[in-house]
């Protein structure tokens, strides 16, 4: 199966065909999968090279001249390092842009720590407006991608990763899908945690809720999910743990419930490694979830049988 990745520069290939407000803004990243593209729209595929600040200055100086930037590099380099860009030259300037990941939390190890961003969602959460997109799957991240692209001028995140599910599940619309009915506890899976998620609660009785769109947080749904009684919830997603507790808390704030926020932990992890060793490092494997989503629900969730 092919990657997230693989599947950005066909789309927007097609995309910058389609429609000729859409401009692709690289930082050396990924050009060689744009070189048809640059042939043929050389004035709207633009290579800034390694200069992620630019990339963003160049984004929106398109987009206050009506075009929509799609703008791309490594998670690291496209919101850690050009942060105060996305604050003020897109915040500030009220200006519309497209911000596309190449690597997740820990998807090239073999990068360093330079190439590692678990904190980019949590990052972008402290600013206004954003849409955050977390799909889980290539056929998913193709929907969300044009979506994103023809979402008017709106400031929006997709992330993208290595890690997939085992299966693409429909993207209708921004809300979180009911995959599992049960009950007492809700635990919602985010992107490419969901297959984690559905091998680790397998024998548990509980609902799972699947979200590929973060920001804005269906709150909606998960007040449908934990009922007019409250119930125990646990948010599992692929970045820092913790990042949508707060989302979840005040969505559930005339209730009474629990959070426990899964996610990647703040601790570094200093050796290379594979992908799969990395997950399993910050228990979002099968075998780690279950025991602590076991532990929280103190044993209420199991199934009979």
């Amino acid at each position: 199966m092919d990657t997230m990745r693989d599947r950005f520069a066909p789309v927007m290939t097609r995309l910058l065909d389609e429609d000729p407000r859409v401009a692709v803004v690289l930082a050396e990243i990924g050009r060689d999968g744009f070189a048809e593209a640059a042939r043929r729209h050389p004035d709207r595929v633009v290579n800034v090279g390694i200069r992620e600040q630019l990339l963003i200055g160049a984004g929106a100086g398109l987009a206050l001249t009506g075009m929509r930037p799609v703008l791309h590099t490594f998670g690291s380099f496209l919101v850690e390092r050009p942060f105060e860009q996305i604050k003020l030259d897109l915040g500030h300037q009220d200006a519309g842009a497209v911000l596309v990941s190449g690597l997740g939390s820990y998807d090239w190890p073999a990068g360093g720590f330079t190439h590692m961003a678990p904190g980019d969602v949590a990052l972008l959460d402290t600013l206004d407006g954003w849409t955050v997109h977390v799909p889980g799957h290539p056929d998913e991240a193709e929907t969300l991608l044009r979506h994103a692209v023809g979402a008017g001028d709106d400031k929006v995140y997709v992330r993208l990763s290595a890690q997939t599910n085992t299966e693409a599940r429909p993207v209708e619309g921004p809300g979180f899908r009911t995959v599992r009915r049960g009950g007492p506890g809700v635990v919602v899976a985010v992107g490419p945690m969901l297959t984690p998620v559905l091998d680790a609660t397998a024998q548990l009785d509980v609902t799972v809720l699947y979200a590929t769109t973060v920001r804005p947080f269906d709150g909606e749904a998960l007040r449908r999910a934990a009922g007019v009684a409250g119930t125990d919830v646990v948010l599992v997603e692929p970045y820092l743990a913790g990042t949508s507790t707060a989302a979840a808390n005040d969505a559930l704030a005339g209730v009474p419930h629990r959070v426990l926020g899964l996610g990647v932990a703040r601790r570094e992890l200093r050796r290379y490694g594979t992908m799969a060793e990395h997950i399993a490092a910050h228990g979002l494997d099968p075998r780690g979830l279950r025991e602590r989503i076991t532990r929280f629900l103190g044993g209420t969730g199991t199934a009979e049988g």
